[in-house]
């Protein structure tokens, strides 16, 4: 399939859904988690995208009413902020590449219908700012992407990225350069998926700690619920080798303490917004605190007495009272 695209005056482009890009080039190592099928320039601020969405992701299948989980609007993100600038800005593949801060919202009675085969997904994309160093090459960028399926807008996200060369990261991050996910289970408890919503035990990303005071709570009982990502061979959250939780991670983590926090009714995001202040390491576990309000939870992760992300998650309905 594909799609006519104005890339130039006078001129018109095809989108292609037919192969993924280069898995190298959105820093996977499995081709099947590789989203995007095409990337054209068309101007100097403007970009058009397409994306391929299985009918079933693994571990973000079908949400709902059939219809795509909404974290798959963020991973499509993610990889939009790797490819343009590795393939147009000059930053090294070998780079490191920290997302800074991201936003996504989706239109509930706008999702495109999950049926036969994968959804193929237009994607606009415009970049907002543009950080370079001496040299030219690319140290950070903002964009902000339009979702489209079927000619209409279903979900809007964006954010920002800092890029850093092999040599850069390595001292900014020393010691910890080669940090690896924990190998075992930690022995905390661990929430039942389908208190969260996920399909699987190795999708469960937070634990149950101590028991503390009045802003985390499981059931009727008030715990600590901190950052657990048990399986460090997830073959989504850890599909190639980190020093810190990823910035997927903790939204995840984020969603799952909010279903915890809200006895279950905050289930389905429709929205979020996260901002990054620091790394988040591996240990001790951060803690993530959670405060359910309506049809929103604000949440922050605290670890070593710091606050190193704080957001928002939105839904558009809780599933029951």
């Amino acid at each position: 399939m594909n799609a006519r695209i104005r890339s130039a005056p006078g001129k018109l482009r095809a989108l292609s859904w037919s192969r993924t890009v280069p898995r190298e080039l959105v820093h996977r190592i499995s081709v099947a988690e590789v989203l995007l099928t095409d990337v054209l320039r068309m101007d100097e601020v403007n970009f058009a995208a397409a994306a391929c969405w299985p009918r079933s992701h693994p571990t973000f299948p079908v949400d709902g009413p059939a219809v795509h989980h909404p974290l798959m609007v963020v991973e499509t993100l993610r990889q939009l902020g790797i490819f343009i600038p590795l393939r147009y800005f000059g930053v090294p593949v070998d780079a490191r590449l920290l997302i800074t801060d991201l936003f996504f919202t989706t239109g509930p009675a706008a999702q495109p219908r999950v049926h036969h085969g994968a959804t193929e997904v237009t994607c606009r994309v415009r970049l907002t700012r543009l950080h370079t160093g001496p040299d030219g090459i690319a140290t950070g960028l903002r964009l902000h992407v339009d979702f489209l399926a079927g000619g209409a807008v279903f979900a809007r996200a964006g954010g920002g990225a800092r890029f850093f060369p092999a040599d850069q990261y390595a001292v900014l991050r020393g010691p910890l350069a080669d940090v690896q996910p924990p190998r075992a289970s930690t022995g905390r408890r661990r929430p039942e998926p389908s208190a969260l919503g996920v399909a699987l035990p190795r999708d469960v990303v937070v634990g149950i700690g101590e028991r503390r005071g009045r802003d985390a709570g499981v059931g009727g009982d008030r715990w600590e619920v901190v950052v657990d990502a048990a399986d460090p061979q997830h073959p989504f959250f850890f599909d190639h080798a980190t020093d810190h939780v990823p910035g997927m991670v903790l939204l995840e983590a984020a969603r799952q303490a909010a279903a915890l926090a809200s006895g279950g009714a905050l289930l389905r995001v429709t929205g979020a917004r996260l901002t990054a202040l620091r790394f988040t390491e591996f240990t001790p576990a951060a803690r993530v605190v959670c405060a359910p309000h309506h049809r929103t939870c604000a949440f922050r992760f605290d670890q070593n007495g710091k606050c190193c992300a704080f957001g928002v998650l939105h839904y558009h309905s809780p599933l029951r009272v």
